[in-house]
């Protein structure tokens, strides 16, 4: 559920912790946001988020736990399941099916579901990626991931903290 910037700014930590977690679940992220605040408007937030950067490999892993894969829908019905289901709205269920090979095939590979920022983006674009991103070794994948969950979370914080 969205919060303002002054409701955001002075709940208490408790509160917004949740709310953080669903945009990006990994502590030091949120933890990161929390200490920051007050915030004088959301170009400062953002800013902030932005800052926490490189993501490591064991934050990129725990969080990408918090995701579902690339054509498959969300089983939860919250709120970070609504984000997901707008994220991936680009594909449709005729590549549900080829999605699920190339996830099998991912998986296999690299341990972890394929991770990407699909806001804007068509099934047919997120399949290319995906078979692209299969030619990487396993540390710059882990890498590559963690820069789109950062693009993930920024999308989503943009999305939970308005004016």
């Amino acid at each position: 559920m969205p919060t303002d910037l002054a409701a955001f700014n002075t709940a208490d930590a408790d509160r917004v912790r949740p709310l953080l977690t669903a945009c990006l679940a990994v502590p030091r992220w949120v933890d990161t946001l929390l200490a920051g605040r007050p915030y004088p408007d959301l170009a400062a937030l953002f800013a902030a988020a932005d800052q926490v950067k490189p993501l490591m490999p064991g934050e990129i892993r725990d969080a990408i736990a918090a995701h579902p894969r690339i054509g498959e829908k969300p089983s939860k019905n919250d709120t970070e399941a609504e984000w997901s289901r707008s994220e991936q709205s680009g594909v449709d269920d005729a590549a549900a099916e080829a999605f699920a090979a190339a996830n099998a095939e991912y998986e296999a590979r690299f341990g972890h579901v394929y991770l990407v920022c699909a806001n804007g983006r068509d099934g047919e674009e997120l399949l290319t990626d995906l078979v692209h991103r299969l030619r990487n070794d396993p540390e710059t994948e882990l890498r590559r991931a963690g820069e789109e969950l950062a693009k993930i979370g920024r999308l989503r914080l943009e999305k939970a903290v308005v004016p």
